[in-house]
């Protein structure tokens, strides 16, 4: 009986030794993390020094693309109404053709 426990108390001592590695490479992990996040923080400010309208011309830019785009945006919902009311229209013509009748149409 007092081996099996011995044993047990090896078990646990070797998963207990197998945890604080674990623990302790998650620690070195996370030091290194935080490290490299402050080393990033260190040179964004830097970079933000140097340059005090980089973010100025950013922003610039971006309300630019997004003028654009909204433009773009507003150009193929146009196109995809056009092409709506003109397969409404189509559609329209055929049922009245199957009716015998047809919208006046001006010839120039």
């Amino acid at each position: 009986m007092s081996s099996e426990s011995v044993d047990m108390s090896v078990e646990k001592m070797a998963k207990g030794e197998e945890n604080f590695q674990r623990a302790l490479g998650l620690k070195k992990m996370a030091d290194r993390w935080r490290k490299s996040y402050t080393h990033c923080l260190w040179q964004m400010t830097l970079s933000q020094r140097r340059n005090p309208y980089a973010a100025l011309r950013l922003q610039d830019t971006m309300a630019q693309e997004l003028a654009l785009a909204n433009k773009q945006l507003l150009m193929v919902r146009q196109a995809a109404l056009h092409q709506l009311f003109e397969k409404e229209h189509r559609q329209y013509q055929q049922e009245l053709h199957q009716l015998g009748k047809a919208f006046y149409v001006e010839r120039l």
